[in-house]
């Protein structure tokens, strides 16, 4: 067993707190009250360093290991989840089609997801392009910065 760690890093949307060890981050919280620290666990200074990134348009991706989800669906269901694009959306019905899913199960999966913009549930609106709700931050406020942001750096992207 690793011990805990956790880093602290400034950000557009305020400080972001990644919790894990040296394995993997258990998790991300937008709107941390302490000041920039940078953490010592491998798995907690990677993330912040690829978030880092993020913020600055220069990575779409995510490559830090993370806790497993409970159960094997939930994996699945995560795994779906990261599938959607840098700088795309889908409904909540889509996804859920996607996956074999029903759209509830896809909102209670954005709802409780402990790493929010690694896993991205930001790329999911409700019907007709709706905003819907976000757990993180400043919930819609912070989805919609979220999504703005993905929108301004994947457009200059040339794959």
């Amino acid at each position: 067993m690793y011990a805990r760690d956790h880093a602290l890093i400034a950000t557009p949307l305020g400080t972001i707190r990644i919790e894990g060890d040296d394995a993997q981050v258990t998790a991300v919280r937008i709107g941390a009250e302490d000041a920039a620290s940078p953490g010592a666990a491998a798995a907690v200074r990677e993330a912040a360093e690829q978030l880092e990134q993020w913020f600055a348009g220069e990575r779409q991706d995510f490559t830090v290991p993370l806790a497993p989800a409970a159960t094997p669906r939930g994996e699945e269901l995560r795994a779906g989840l990261i599938a959607v694009g840098y700088g795309e959306t889908l409904s909540y019905g889509a996804l859920a089609r996607q996956l074999g899913s029903s759209p509830r199960a896809i909102g209670q999966l954005c709802a409780r997801n402990p790493f929010p913009i690694l896993v991205p549930c930001h790329r999911v609106l409700g019907s007709g392009g709706a905003l819907g709700a976000y757990s993180a931050g400043e919930g819609p406020k912070t989805k919609s910065w979220l999504l703005e942001h993905e929108r301004r750096f994947a457009k200059g992207t040339l794959l």
